[in-house]
């Protein structure tokens, strides 16, 4: 394994003096701000070009020429500074000690790009298109339309992910949440939960969201992404700050190898060395009295403390850790005061190891290949070898022919001594009976160093007496692995004062037993415990010439401490070197020994294999130094203003991780977090320091329009208050005049920078987004208003900041929805009245959009200040209230367009509980009314108008539909989202009425009703009309003032009963003069007019029910009216009708009169027929009376039972005909009880009675009205006349009481 030599430090004063000047000025340090030649000699190339230009340039173009050279100098200087700054960072990642990778922090999703927003357009709208395989019901269509053009094509969200503020999580809670309320409003089906529909919409929603691409590929990529969001390695980690900080890979790999990055025990001793500069630097600045300037002067000495405790802090740190990583050895940690340097004497008995401290373990394998020059045994010999560590166990080999005595077998030891002796022996079998030991060939006793070489050798064995063969080799390879805690080993001269008294060769070890304590141990063979030890801590190794009298050894150096000098030599050069770098590193000094003379190149012929790590070490630091690295490399840490290049590299990784996929909102990575922290651990930055920039990046971001996370801002923002207001958070207790300053600003910043944010709430945190930004913006304003971190802000004035944002919101979100509207101020030009209403409508639409998001999405954020919200609706309200005061003055009074706006406004009003009643609710209630009123009042005269004129020309014809009847009304044509009435067609001739303009509120319930119904008056039905719509309109106006809204609906059912009272009335006179304008005789027919009118009495008593029912007790005062009235109607026309009927037969039975027994026209008649059948067929007299009067019973019962809606009026009227008939009938025959019937009266009332008796049975009548005790006395009267007749001469006829097929058929 190489062991490449340190180039950390310097070599010498110059370069250091120059990394100081040049990379690290700053007023409070003792480093000189004056810029040095080496910075300029890096822009000799532009010097040598701007040489070849014309001597005499003209000004214009030497200006540009300087120019140019300050640019470049900038550039270079930069460049130098950023590769300076990552030589620190890599040493940070290469050996960290204080700071772990966070794995609690929250993982940052996928970010959305404009691309994708467009694409996600895209993929939704084919969806909605119908282009897409993803089937779905129109619930799920409508919810992803309103998604669709709400979200995605919002304005906001397209600005916010400009921002970098949306993800794909963001994208997929918005629309949970939109659906949510929809699934929750949905009704209740069987078998299927709402859970399971927001389910089923979730996963159509992500089939959309994907498209056609792969599950399978974005799942891997997300896990991909979500691992390095988690963990990175240090490879990664390299790679992400070479981007950072724009190193190119050759310079990491030039730094890398010369920095001994793979080093661990380099890194450690450049941590050691840094720290003891740390110290040695605050005890500068407590001698020289250059201390910052605090706030109190009895800060000095607490700083000093500070910097004292945050470096026995780190000593701490690295005493904890392993000395490597691996090791099976436990560490001795070691007692240290809390402000002792390294270097202090005064400790030193505590310290002081003893010799059973050193603890070592090395692992032996032993590998015996074969033997040769074994001659004098017979081939088929059996021999094989033993092999033990002295003091161990005993290992043997397989056995083998003396012809072939190879093996290959590895035995594995563990010893304590770092000079083991290893003892292999070579045996041949006894073949002689009595022998009871086999018999030794030879042995060979070895003592392995980890230094030795690894391959197998030759080694030539000690053989015994019984063995001829004196030339015996055995080839065998021994490997000591070195111990995690052995950091060199060899031989070596030595002579000190306190140890090694005399001047000769040992075997040395580089023991070391902790972070902070290294031994130079001596060791006889096999020995576990050191001879002599020598404990480094304070010693000062270096090169050093030959000393005179001192013989062996070639190559000289010392170890130096106040007091004492050891000498050490070694047998060669590269080996010294070696030596001197694993000391250096252990001592932790300051000094780099730099060795007199050069050392071999890589590609020399001579050396060793063993000694080819000094040359490649020295060989990366020449290629370092060729590059111009050294200068970083060499630079001495602690001589830099850490602080300006901590704020460098954190505004860099801040400028990456914004530019980055993930959606951060300003928060690093779990990697950078780790870099972070440890370079600031490492290198003394203060924290109030470190957040205090962050707080100004952050800023600065958030101002140029970046989505900064405002618990990311309250994080810091209180580590900063805690901190300037001796809180302590990070230990320090010292506050610099510059950080409370800063913070101060900082602080003022942040207040205006967050009361924009809630000016532009609805901009700043589109639909909620980011989730519970709102909030930690609000809860970090009263963290920001308060004087210090203890006493609190008092609510009022808090409430005021925020009252005063929301006031600014009110009138900056309508500004916007007015723009978004395009409505202008219209100055100079005509706007006509309903152009301007459609503008108010559209514009109250949007002000109710807005409303309503903000109740969706913020209203959470506002909990503890739900009353600012609702002013804040107030004041938007307000403002909108003037441009609708404004728009609804100039409407004319004879118009009433403007209901539509009343009802959009007052429908949202009523439902929210905050804004209902409110002050803009009332004043939109006194503003319409008075339109109410004055509507109403119109409709009323207009109604009774229509009434009086309808009526007077009323022909009763039936109206077949109900656009061939109603008159042409004017609708206001505003494109509101509410269903309307449509626009009726001109009126049919001869039917004019007076309906005024009438709202296109909303489709009235009875239009479904009057399609059907095709029976009624061209008056009542525009009378209903009239009044349903009427009614419609006030109960959708949903008046909110209950005891207005009681008034209104109290005078319209009034108005209403009132309406239909007079319509039955006229109905009712109209009925009864047209029955009495018709024929008596059984010519009459039933007039569809007269149907008409029993229709309209059918469809009064339904509207009734309807129109003049109240809610509460008036329904008996109206309601009962009405009824009683139509049923007394009703009766009216029933009987009249039934007299009508009754009046028909009479005039029947006043014909058949003139047959009756006795009188001279009876006989008269009879004799007449007699004779004339004898010459010509002559119809039976009477029957064509009896034919039309059957005919007119059932066209009667026809059209009643066609025309008339209602059942129970048309049996009502059936039973009272038949009975009345049959009634007249009995009494009839009752009156001629004492005379024989003529055949021809008997003929036709049998006739007449028969047929009766089936049409009404067959209309439904029931059979104990049927069976009447009437009945059956007319029944038995004709059957007995039946009887009497039939023995006389001609007979019946065929005509005859008793039920028969033939009359089936004639009917």
């Amino acid at each position: 394994m190489l062991d490449p030599s340190s180039s950390e430090e310097e070599s010498d004063g110059i370069v250091e003096e120059e990394s100081k000047e040049a990379m690290a000025p700053q007023s409070g340090s003792r480093i000189s701000p004056s810029r040095t030649s080496e910075s300029s000699g890096g822009l000799a190339p532009s010097s040598s070009r701007s040489s070849a230009r014309p001597t005499s340039p003209s000004p214009s173009a030497a200006s540009e020429e300087k120019e140019d050279l300050e640019k470049l100098h900038r550039e270079e200087e930069e460049r130098k500074k950023k590769l300076q700054l990552y030589v620190f960072v890599m040493r940070c990642i290469a050996y960290p000690f204080n700071a772990k990778q966070p794995t609690d922090m929250a993982r940052r999703q996928q970010k959305i790009t404009k691309q994708q927003l467009q694409q996600t357009k895209d993929r939704f709208q084919a969806f909605l298109n119908g282009d897409t395989q993803i089937v779905a019901d129109e619930a799920f269509i409508n919810a992803v339309q309103s998604y669709s053009e709400v979200f995605l094509k919002s304005d906001r969200v397209a600005k916010m992910v400009q921002s970098g503020g949306f993800s794909a999580s963001d994208f997929r809670e918005v629309f949970k949440r939109h659906i949510e309320k929809r699934v929750r409003s949905l009704p209740e089906i069987d078998g299927l939960s709402k859970e399971t529909v927001l389910s089923s919409w979730m996963a159509k929603f992500d089939t959309i969201y994907r498209g056609d691409e792969d599950p399978r590929k974005a799942q891997q990529r997300m896990t991909a992404s979500a691992a390095s969001e988690l963990i990175l390695s240090k490879d990664q980690l390299y790679e992400m700050f070479q981007n950072i900080l724009g190193i190119k890979k050759f310079e990491h790999q030039l730094l890398y190898q010369a920095c001994q990055l793979d080093n661990l025990d380099e890194q450690a001793a450049q941590i050691r060395r840094e720290l003891d500069g740390r110290l040695q630097m605050a005890d500068q600045i407590a001698r020289g009295g250059k201390f910052p300037k605090f706030v109190s002067k009895e800060m000095e000495a607490m700083y000093i403390e500070e910097l004292k405790s945050s470096v026995n802090q780190l000593m701490a740190n690295l005493e904890s850790m392993p000395v490597s990583k691996g090791g099976e050895f436990k560490l001795q940690k070691l007692k240290r005061g809390h402000n002792t340097s390294i270097i202090d004497m005064g400790q030193e008995d505590e310290n002081t190891l003893s010799k059973s401290d050193v603890v070592l373990s090395f692992t032996l394998e032993v590998v015996i290949m074969e033997v040769q020059g074994l001659k004098s045994l017979a081939p088929n010999r059996i021999v094989y070898c033993t092999m033990e560590v002295e003091g161990g166990e005993k290992l043997q080999t397989d056995q083998a022919e003396a012809s072939k005595p190879t093996w290959g077998t590895q035995g594995d030891f563990t010893t304590t001594h770092p000079l083991p002796a290893v003892k292999v022996k070579l045996f041949t079998e006894s073949t002689g009976v009595l022998a009871l030991e086999d018999k030794e060939l030879g042995r060979v006793v070895l003592h392995p160093t980890p230094n030795s070489p690894k391959q197998s050798e030759l080694h030539k064995m000690t053989v015994t007496k019984a063995c001829p063969d004196q030339d015996l080799k055995i080839k065998l390879a021994i490997r000591m692995d070195k111990p995690q805690n052995m950091k060199h080993c060899g031989y070596l001269w030595a002579l000190g004062k306190n140890v090694w008294k005399r001047w000769k060769k040992r075997f040395f070890v580089l023991v070391q037993v902790s972070q902070y304590t290294f031994a130079m141990c001596s060791y006889r063979e096999k020995k576990s415990e050191p001879q002599e030890l020598l404990q480094l801590d304070g010693y000062t190794v270096d090169y050093s010439d030959p000393q005179p009298g001192l013989d062996g050894g070639r190559a000289f150096f010392n170890a130096v401490k106040e007091g004492d000098t050891v000498i050490f030599a070694s047998d060669d050069e590269q080996d010294r070197i070696l030596w001197v770098q694993a000391m250096y590193r252990a001592t932790g000094q300051s000094h780099k020994p730099v060795p007199p003379t050069q050392v071999q190149k890589l590609n020399s012929k001579g050396g060793a294999s063993a000694q080819m790590d000094a040359p490649i070490s020295q060989f990366y630091a020449d290629r370092a130094q060729k590059h111009g690295m050294d200068e970083f490399i060499s630079a001495n840490p602690c001589s830099f203003d850490h602080a300006s290049l901590f704020e460098m590299v954190q505004r860099l990784t801040l400028d990456h991780r914004l530019n980055d996929t993930f959606c951060c909102l300003g928060w690093f990575s779990p990697g950078q977090v780790f870099v972070l922290d440890e370079y600031c651990a490492r290198n003394g930055v203060r924290g109030c320091h470190r957040h205090l920039c962050y707080l100004r990046d952050l800023l600065e971001r958030a101002e140029s329009g970046a989505i900064i996370d405002p618990t990311l801002l309250h994080y810091s923002f209180a580590f900063c208050a805690s901190h300037v207001h001796g809180n302590r958070p990070d230990g320090l207790s010292t506050v610099t005049v510059d950080e409370k300053d800063r913070f101060e600003d900082i602080k003022e910043r942040l207040r205006v920078i967050l009361e924009n944010h809630i000016v532009n709430f609805r901009y700043c945190f589109p639909f909620g987004r980011p989730e519970g930004a709102l909030k930690a913006t609000l809860s970090l304003l009263e963290r920001v208003l308060m004087k210090d971190i203890v006493t609190p802000v008092p609510p009022e004035e808090v409430k005021g900041v925020i009252r005063k944002c929301l006031e600014q919101a009110a009138q900056l979100n309508y500004q916007q929805i007015k723009d978004y509207a395009k409505i202008e101020e219209n100055v100079g030009r005509l706007v006509t009245p309903a152009k301007k209403l459609e503008e108010t409508i559209r514009l109250a639409e949007l002000v109710i959009e807005v409303l309503q998001q903000n109740q969706e999405h913020h209203a959470e954020a506002f909990a503890w200040w739900t009353d600012l919200m609702v002013e804040h609706a107030e004041n938007f309200l307000a403002l909108y209230a003037i441009d609708m005061d404004a728009a609804l003055e100039i409407q004319s009074p004879e118009s009433w367009d403007s209901f539509p706006l009343f009802q959009l406004l007052n429908d949202f009003l009523r439902t929210d509980y905050h804004l209902c009643n409110g002050k803009f609710h009332k004043h939109l209630q006194d503003l319409y009314a008075p339109l109410v009123v004055r509507y109403v009042d119109l409709m009323e005269s207009s109604i009774a108008q229509s009434i009086h004129k309808g009526f007077d020309r009323e022909s009763w014809e039936p109206v077949k539909s109900l656009t061939s009847n109603l008159p042409n009304v004017n609708l206001p044509n505003v494109n509101l989202q509410i269903p309307k009435v449509p626009n009726l067609p001109v009126p049919v001739a001869g039917l004019s009425v007076n309906l005024p303009q009438m709202p296109s509120f909303s489709t009235p319930s009875w239009m479904a009703a009057i399609y059907d119904s095709d029976n009624g008056s061209g008056t009542s039905e525009d009378l209903f009309w009239k009044l349903d719509a009427l009614q419609t309109f006030i109960r959708d106006l949903h008046w909110p003032e209950e005891e207005f809204a009681k008034h209104l609906e109290s005078r319209i059912k009034l108005m209403s009963s009132n309406m239909i009272e007079n319509c039955v009335k006229r109905t009712r006179m109209a009925f009864e003069s047209k029955l009495a304008k018709s024929s008596k005789s059984t010519d009459f027919r039933i007039s569809p007019a007269l149907c008409t009118m029993f229709n309209v009495m059918v469809d009064a008593k339904d509207q009734s029910a309807k129109l003049c029912a109240m809610e509460m007790g008036q329904e008996k005062q109206f309601h009962s009216q009405i009824d009683e009235l139509i049923e007394e109607s009703v009766r009216d026309m029933i009987q009249l009708l039934v007299a009508k009927f009754v009046a028909i037969l009479e005039g029947v039975l006043a014909k058949i009169s003139r047959y009756d027994e006795g009188t001279l026209f009876s006989s008269f008649l009879s004799f007449t027929v007699k004779a004339a059948s004898k010459y010509v067929d002559v119809p039976k007299p009477g029957m064509d009376v009896a034919d039309g009067y059957v005919t007119f019973v059932r066209h009667s019962q026809d059209m009643l039972r066609e025309k008339v809606n209602e059942e129970v009026y048309i049996e009502r009227l059936f039973d009272q005909w038949y009975t009345a008939t049959m009634n007249l009938l009995g009494t009839w025959l009752t009156e001629r009880m004492d005379q024989q019937l003529h055949v021809y009266q008997l003929k036709i009332l049998i006739r007449i009675t028969k047929k009766k008796y089936r049409d009404f049975r067959l209309q439904g009548v029931l059979d104990s009205t049927l069976n009447s005790k009437m009945y059956d006395t007319v029944r038995n009267r004709l059957t007995v006349e039946e009887a009497t007749a039939s023995v006389r001469e001609g007979g019946m006829q065929g005509i005859s009481m008793k039920d028969s097929d033939e009359e089936d058929e004639e009917d």
